[in-house]
């Protein structure tokens, strides 16, 4: 069974998207996995998220060959080839992960293979190799490099839009996780990401049967909704509270309506609805203290700043990314034997 491919997509902008990728990359490598974490946003915050400054400055040089996604799509990018290597980084500074977490650093150069990858979409109905080439390309290199670090599982980030970076990043994908903040800005966002998940797989189903090349690997662009988590919860003061059940409210209707095309019978909410993952703190006053030490909150110990209260919430965080880590696993593991 291969490695099962999960994107963390919002049409919504900050709503802890990568932090919730980073963290979970991290978990499940504590619970003995080997994870691939691929940053496929341009702006490449999971890649910062993980590395040190130093490090990006010798990752992104001036001139010279850049050992990035970016770097192994640039020969497809300027008709020298087909893809490159893909470029990993295995990442050694937490001796508790008993798995292995390795990383596809992200680029902020990625952005200019965008107007590629869209000229390129309306050329595989044409049935043109190299269009199918450079459309697979990050599927490509991400079950490459998965299967040359041998990987349990492969996370995808990817930025908050619905261009066509995004599009070939979530047809790569098997799953689609969802964060959610409990406001308007991510309801609107999910009643825009519904339909263009429908639409590009569908789009993608009528390219694949026109691909005359067989031995070219391309995706079933699955990108299957496994469902929501809800960042942002445990607020105290009541207004808060009340603002945040209102809008929280009516995530699974939208769910529900705008990503799985199908109705509630009736008024269901988080705590019920099988769709939410997980219902996550912010945990605020442990996020400095994880950047400076580049780790997850969950690990975070004396020696990083944390002390009374705040040892309490990285026990806590620790239970919530766990069991959240195990339930995706368990899902993702059901859909592959079934599917």
């Amino acid at each position: 069974m291969n490695a099962p491919v999960i994107a963390f997509f919002n049409n919504k902008g900050g709503v802890g998207k990568t932090s919730l990728a980073y963290h979970l990359a991290w978990m499940f490598a504590f619970q003995g996995q080997r994870v691939l974490a691929a940053d496929l946003d341009p702006q490449a915050n999971l890649t910062a998220a993980f590395l040190t400054e130093d490090e990006l400055e010798q990752l992104w040089p001036d001139e010279g060959p850049r050992a990035t996604i970016f770097g192994s799509i640039s020969p497809l990018q300027r008709g020298l080839g087909d893809i490159g290597t893909p470029p990993v980084r295995v990442l050694e500074n937490l001796p508790e992960a008993r798995g292995e977490l390795a990383l596809i650093p992200g680029d902020l150069q990625l952005s200019s293979f965008e107007d590629e990858l869209s000229s390129e979409w309306p050329s595989c109905l044409d049935g043109k190799e190299r269009a199918f080439r450079v459309i697979s390309s990050f599927s490509r290199l991400v079950r490459t490099a998965a299967k040359r670090q041998r990987s349990d599982v492969i996370l995808v980030d990817v930025g908050p839009n619905l261009g066509a970076i995004n599009r070939a990043a979530l047809i790569a994908s098997d799953f689609v996780v969802i964060p959610l903040a409990p406001d308007l800005f991510s309801l609107q966002g999910l009643r825009n990401l519904g339909p263009a998940l429908v639409a590009w797989r569908n789009e993608w189903k009528d390219r694949l049967v026109r691909n005359k090349v067989s031995e070219l690997d391309l995706p079933a662009g699955h990108m299957l909704p496994l469902g929501y988590v809800v960042l942002g919860h445990g607020v105290r003061s009541s207004r808060p509270v009340l603002a945040y059940r209102r809008w929280v409210d009516q995530i699974p209707g939208v769910f529900h309506s705008a990503v799985l095309g199908e109705s509630v019978a009736s008024r269901l909410s988080v705590d019920d609805d099988p769709y939410c993952l997980a219902q996550l703190k912010h945990y605020h006053s442990l996020l400095p203290l994880s950047h400076e030490a580049h780790k997850p909150v969950f690990a975070l110990r004396s020696a990083d700043g944390v002390f009374g209260g705040h040892a309490a919430a990285v026990t806590a965080a620790y239970m919530d990314f766990d069991a959240l880590a195990r339930k995706i696993t368990d899902l993702t593991t059901r859909e592959l034997r079934t599917g």
